[in-house]
């Protein structure tokens, strides 16, 4: 997650995007008859294999001079590792490059094949680090996350009614840059195409919050639902505004979704009675910081909005 806002929008991107409508579907089909589709519930996501996509991120951050930041060799170790995985899984993939402060950047997108070109659920993760860290909870936490909720799609064949789109910015430390030149590279009329966009930046804190963005009462519904179901309490995200990259889209004009588990706020009694955990402390004790490693992740915050994810992805694309 950026400490500031956007001030540093690169310009245009080469690729176009397609948009969604959320829609219910009411009545059941028979289930036997039908082919696997975005009605059907969502998958249980195994955090063992996100917490694998974790350590796999270490070992680039390890290779690379210890971290995955925008400019660096790391970073683009990163986007290889991730499309070669959603490449072997049907995906069709997009590397876009931008420039910032001297450096080439890159954003990786990823389409699964099928649904309504018109109508596209967008869900995506920023997979830069601050430079110094490896960057395992900010955010290897949301892009492994979203890397496992896109390949669980891949497995499980979905047909969704609408277009399903992946995304991993750059240099969102920078400013949401990655992101930014995505969506200023969109025609005018593309951005009335996108109905929302899922953004999930930390999503594994140590000292873990449940925190849920509520900028769309919809989208915000789908997530508190999904965590009350559960006997999990949920607040509004609040500490996150402006500062990761939902911000482009909603400047935009699109609605805009997520999950957040907490940075550098301290957590406050009330939350550490709800949620477990120290209160005084920050929800992540290594926030930009080296020891933003694997030992820096609460494995039940992760597996529990890796989840939601999943229920998002499937419930929107229906």
């Amino acid at each position: 997650m950026s400490r500031t806002a956007s001030r540093h929008r690169a310009a245009l991107a080469a690729g176009v995007c397609t948009a969604l409508t959320s829609v219910l579907l009411t009545g059941a089909a028979d289930a036997q008859a039908a082919p696997p589709s975005a009605a059907a519930a969502a998958p249980d996501i195994d955090v063992a294999a996100v917490r694998a996509d974790l350590a796999a991120l270490q070992t680039i951050a390890e290779r690379h001079g210890g971290d995955r930041a925008h400019g660096s060799p790391g970073y683009r170790a990163s986007v290889d590792h991730l499309k070669a995985k959603l490449d072997a899984a049907g995906f069709t993939t997009t590397v876009q490059r931008f420039s910032y402060d001297g450096s080439t950047g890159y954003n990786l997108v990823a389409d699964w094949p099928g649904g309504d070109a018109e109508h596209v659920v967008m869900a995506g993760s920023h997979l830069d680090s601050v430079p110094g860290a490896p960057g395992i909870n900010d955010n290897g936490s949301g892009s492994a996350a979203v890397l496992e909720v896109a390949l669980a799609v891949a497995e499980s064949g979905l047909k969704p009614t609408r277009h399903l789109r992946f995304a991993w910015w750059g240099a969102e430390e920078y400013g949401m840059v990655g992101s930014g030149h995505y969506v200023d590279g969109l025609a005018a009329d593309d951005h009335a195409r996108i109905d929302a966009y899922l953004n999930f930046d930390m999503l594994g804190s140590r000292n873990a919050g449940y925190f849920v963005y509520d900028d769309d009462p919809e989208l915000e519904e789908i997530f508190t639902d999904w965590y009350a179901d559960r006997g999990v309490a949920t607040e509004a995200e609040t500490e996150g505004d402006g500062r990761s990259d939902h911000t482009p889209f909603q400047d935009a004009g699109i609605r805009v979704g997520g999950l957040f588990s907490g940075a550098e706020t301290a957590k406050s009694r009330t939350q550490a009675d709800k949620w477990g955990g120290t209160a005084g402390r920050p929800f992540d004790p290594c926030y930009h910081s080296s020891c933003d490693s694997v030992t820096n992740i609460d494995p039940v915050a992760l597996d529990r909005n890796t989840d939601a994810i999943a229920h998002a992805v499937w419930r929107l694309s229906s």
